[in-house]
C-alpha cells in the first residue's frame, strides 16, 4: 500500500515568502532526488492563524519501505538543512498515512 508522509509547517509571516521559494527550488527536489517517493505536493493551508502560515508538504512512497529507508538514510540530513536555515522561525509535525483508495463508480 502507498504511504503518504505529511509534514505540516508553521512558518513565519516575516520569511514565508523566501520559505517557500527554498522549498520549492531546493528542498522539495532534493527530497525527490533521494528516489524513495513518486511525487510531492506543498498545500497552503487555508485557516487564520496569526503566528505564522501553515502549509502541508506531502510525499507519496509506493510502500513503507521506500518511506523506512528515506527516514534512516535521507531525513535525518534533510531535516537539519531546513532547521538550520529556518531555526526559530517555524514549527513542523509529521503524519505518515497508508492510503485505502476508494474509486468513483462508472
Amino acid at each position: 500500500m502507498q504511504i503518504l508522509y505529511n509534514v505540516t509547517v508553521n512558518i513565519d509571516h516575516e520569511v514565508e515568502e523566501e520559505w517557500l521559494l527554498w522549498m520549492r527550488s531546493t528542498h522539495i527536489p532534493d527530497v525527490m532526488k533521494t528516489g524513495y517517493f513518486l511525487e510531492a505536493k506543498i498545500c497552503k493551508v487555508l485557516a487564520e492563524d496569526q503566528g505564522g502560515q501553515t502549509y502541508s508538504i506531502q510525499y507519496l512512497a509506493p510502500d513503507m519501505h521506500s518511506y523506512k529507508k528515506y527516514v534512516h538514510e535521507e531525513s535525518p540530513r534533510l531535516q537539519e538543512e531546513h532547521s538550520a536555515k529556518y531555526e526559530g522561525k517555524f514549527v513542523a509535525f509529521r503524519t505518515i498515512l497508508e492510503i485505502d483508495s476508494i474509486h468513483g463508480q462508472g
